[in-house]
C-alpha cells in the first residue's frame, strides 16, 4: 500500500517526501513481502537529496523514475546502495526542470528492482507538498 506523508511549509526551499513502497505499486503490480520507506528531499533548486531503506528484497537496482500512478516510466535519478538495504540520492543528484516539473504534477516515483522482478519489484509515488490555502480577510 502507498501512503506518502509531506512535512512543508509555505516558506521553506525544500519539501521533504516521506514514501512507503509496495509491490502494489508496480505496473503491473507486484505480489512480494518486501516493503521500503523513506524521505527524499526535493528542494527549489531541483537538487535531490536522502534516502530509503528497504526490507525482504534482494533488491540490485533503485532509480528515481518519471511517471504518474499506474504508469511506468524513464530512470531520472540512479540511487546509490547505501549498506545491505540502503539506497540514497548520490551528492549532488539535480532534476532537470521538466523533470522539477514533473515531481510537482506528483508524477516522480521510487522503483526498486531486484533479479526476480527485473522491471522493478516494490514502488512509491512521491507527492509533493500542497501549497498551503489563502486566508480569508476575517478569519
Amino acid at each position: 500500500m502507498l501512503l506518502c506523508v509531506i512535512a512543508a511549509s509555505a516558506t521553506t526551499l525544500a519539501a521533504e517526501v516521506k514514501v512507503s513502497l509496495g509491490g502494489d505499486q508496480e505496473v503491473p503490480p507486484v505480489s512480494t513481502k518486501a516493503a521500503g520507506s523513506g524521505v527524499l528531499t526535493i528542494n527549489k533548486d531541483m537538487s535531490v537529496s536522502g534516502g530509503i531503506a528497504t526490507a525482504g528484497v534482494a533488491a540490485t537496482m533503485a532509480h528515481i523514475h518519471i511517471g504518474k500512478a499506474g504508469t511506468n516510466g524513464p530512470v531520472v535519478v540512479t540511487l546509490n546502495r547505501n549498506g545491505d538495504n540502503g539506497w540514497v540520492a548520490p551528492h549532488g543528484a539535480r532534476l532537470t526542470e521538466a523533470q522539477y516539473q514533473s515531481y510537482l504534477a506528483g508524477d516522480l516515483y521510487v522503483n526498486v528492482h531486484s533479479e526476480a522482478h527485473k522491471g522493478g519489484e516494490i514502488r512509491g509515488q512521491l507527492v509533493p507538498p500542497m501549497a498551503a490555502p489563502a486566508r480569508m480577510p476575517g478569519y
